[in-house]
């Protein structure tokens, strides 16, 4: 499965856009940490692989107008903090 199948499974996670296939990986990192649950973020991992993952989110979430929720970014701090 790739990125793409991924998320064209999880349509109500990306509600904003039918162009699944337009979305870049750091949209669905976004949509899939904010408001996936625990089995989509594990899914998603198997895919991108976890450095990845981290790598994008840890970009996103450092800017000041992130778009990650306070409780989202602090807990995967600490997940990819301990993980990746």
């Amino acid at each position: 499965m790739n990125i793409y199948d991924f998320i064209k499974q999880r349509k109500h996670l990306v509600w904003s856009t039918n162009n699944y296939d337009g979305l870049s990986n750091e949209a669905i990192v976004e949509a899939t940490l904010n408001y996936g649950d625990w089995n989509d973020v594990k899914e998603l991992i198997e895919i991108l692989g976890i450095r990845r993952v981290a790598t994008i989110f840890r970009r996103r979430s450092a800017i000041p107008r992130s778009n990650y929720r306070p409780e989202i970014s602090h807990y995967f701090q600490l997940y990819f903090g301990k993980y990746a």
